[in-house]
């Protein structure tokens, strides 16, 4: 089955990133780069590259979270875009909002070309 996607993240997805970043920015810079993700235009790129860029491992199916985005692509519902940062050459690409997404995506066909927003780091005020 085709996994379906939203045209835009949703709100809650932008706190979610906000929450996670902060575990690695100061409050400005998160700030600032949560901003810019909510413009960022959309742009697809595969699982199975995110997943090698991010520096991550796949979760199983068996991952509660995982499993629910699996049962939301049986069930023909869409899921939510996903936002990525990118890092500098030697810091790898951070999953702000979405790796439960990427990997239900990657179960279903790692070559599935995901909508994403990506930014780069954002300077905080």
């Amino acid at each position: 089955m085709a996994v379906k996607w939203l045209d835009d993240p949703e709100s809650h997805d932008y706190d979610a990133a906000a929450d996670y970043l902060s575990l690695l920015a100061e409050p400005a810079t998160v700030a600032a780069t949560v901003a810019t993700l909510g413009s960022a235009k959309t742009l697809y790129r595969k699982a199975k590259d995110i997943l090698r860029a991010a520096g991550l491992t796949l979760l199983s199916a068996d991952n509660p979270h995982v499993r629910s985005d699996l049962d939301k692509i049986g069930h023909g519902k869409k899921l939510s875009p996903i936002l990525l940062v990118r890092g500098s050459a030697s810091d790898p690409l951070q999953i702000a909002d979405g790796y439960h997404r990427v990997c239900a995506s990657y179960l279903t066909d790692e070559n599935t070309p995901i909508p994403c927003r990506l930014v780069s780091w954002a300077h905080g005020t």
